[in-house]
């Protein structure tokens, strides 16, 4: 019997995926296991591979198109089933599993508010307006402006006051003063621009009239320059352009501000003598020759996962109620992409060599680019290093990747001058900066750490034992 196939959770922070391209067309016959399709999901392209035996009897969505997750894709059967029914219902059930997303902001949100707020606002509004606009409202308003409150020549106006005038694009001499000794405030301001604009002619009156010294024009008083909108960058037409975020993108806004909200971050940052690294490293590839090479990165990342393993309550998540401490080190690496940041993760970091890490690395950073990497390849990872420094970054803070309880920024290498057996010289300085879950690690276990950590690092033959 005929099935609709859904959109399948192909990672573990999925919604929605875009459908890169159909690797089986209608009217082929698959098997459990088989590659179906390509889908770009919030971090990686990921294949779609099926369930289920039969035939698939109709694709229901395009190559490019925009699925959520449980959103139906196709449909399998036996050949020559009339799917006609299931078809209809496939509709439907998009258009279920669309509304969450799409409907709930007009629909239930339009009908009440519009109907309580309409009514007292309205009513309160348009009562003062002929208020406003009478003779009665003017007067007042004049008085004050024919004798106008100063001291020494300068008009008694609240900085606020000058600054919101200026903004709305309202003369302060139009404006009585309520304020001690009649003082004009943010108050007077504010009445003046609700009471609305007033005829374009008019306003150039009042500016005559006080040059003049004329104190007795009341009709001139009343009118007033209308008040203006600042115009500001991005405002006009032609200013900006609205890019639609990719999923990728979408997904990581969430999370890290779902990071940075929920997660107590605090920084901790180590300066250190880099060059035995850089010494070491040079050794390293001189023996590796044509069979590649080892970065500074994968000196830190090994160094990273050998600290994790001497102070191994820093591998470890908040639970909760709990502390979950890992038995495994698994290294995650931030790969900067076209339109995100993924992090593939080195497994067992702590077990591998560094030629093994270097390959793998690279491996991982290239199909990252190329949007390759599996499922499992970016899932899993107990703590991440982020790396700026070849970008030229002194030092940065990184937000912290849940529901890991550390991330290590590290910044680029610096020369500068330092002390050498009591001589000035120039040696050569790296930062790292520890992002901590504090739920998890408090200060003295996360600078337990960075010792450790740089220990080893102005060390480095001990990352090879």
């Amino acid at each position: 019997m005929a099935q609709i196939i859904g959109l399948p959770k192909l990672s573990p922070t999925m919604e929605e995926g875009v459908l890169v391209r159909w690797v089986k067309q209608e009217g082929d016959k698959v098997s459990p296991g088989d590659l179906v399709a390509e889908v770009e999901t919030d971090k990686a392209n990921m294949d779609f591979t099926m369930e289920d035996d039969g035939v698939l009897l109709r694709l229901l969505v395009k190559e490019g198109e925009t699925v959520k997750l449980g959103a139906p894709v196709a449909i399998l059967g036996k050949a020559g089933e009339d799917v006609t029914e299931l078809v209809a219902r496939a509709a439907a059930m998009t258009a279920e599993v669309s509304a969450p997303v799409s409907a709930p902001a007009p629909v239930p949100v339009a009908a009440p508010v519009a109907a309580p707020v309409a009514a007292p606002v309205a009513a309160p509004v348009a009562a003062p307006a002929p208020v406003a606009a009478a003779a009665p409202a003017a007067a007042p308003a004049a008085a004050p402006a024919a004798a106008p409150v100063s001291l020494g020549g300068k008009l008694l106006a609240s900085p606020l006051a000058k600054s919101l005038a200026i903004e709305l694009g309202i003369d302060l001499r139009m404006v009585s003063g309520s304020g001690p000794g009649g003082r004009i405030v943010e108050r007077d301001v504010r009445a003046v621009a609700e009471s609305g604009p007033k005829p374009a002619d008019a306003a150039a009156a009042p500016v005559t009239g006080a040059s003049s010294g004329a104190a007795a024009e009341p009709v001139a008083m009343v009118a007033r320059p209308a008040p203006v909108t600042p115009v500001r960058y991005g405002d006009q037409p032609g200013d900006f352009v609205d890019v639609p975020a990719s999923n990728m993108r979408k997904r990581i806004a969430a999370r890290l501000t779902e990071a940075k909200r929920d997660v107590p971050h605090f920084y901790l940052m180590r300066r250190f003598d880099v060059e035995p690294v850089l010494a070491f490293r040079g050794r390293l590839n001189a023996l590796l020759g044509d069979r590649g090479k080892v970065s500074v990165n994968d000196l830190i990342v090994k160094a990273v996962a050998l600290a994790l393993r001497r102070v191994p309550d820093c591998n470890a998540a908040w639970n909760g109620d709990s502390i979950r401490k890992f038995r495994r080190v698994h290294v995650g690496i931030a790969v900067a992409i076209e339109d995100g940041l993924v992090t593939p993760v080195v497994r067992d970091a702590d077990l591998k060599g560094l030629g093994v890490i270097g390959a793998e690395v690279q491996d991982l950073a290239r199909r990252a680019k190329e949007r390759q990497l599996k499922g499992h390849e970016i899932t899993g990872s107990t703590f991440t290093v982020s790396n700026l420094g070849m970008f030229q970054i002194e030092r940065f803070t990184a937000i912290l990747n849940p529901p890991e309880a550390g991330i290590l920024a590290v910044g680029g290498v610096v020369e500068e001058p330092v002390v050498k057996d009591g001589q000035l010289a120039i040696g050569k300085r790296m930062t790292v900066t520890m992002s901590c879950d504090h739920r998890v690690i408090d200060g003295a276990l996360g600078a337990r750490f960075l010792a450790v950590l740089v220990e080893q690092l102005e060390h480095p033959e001990s990352l090879a034992l």
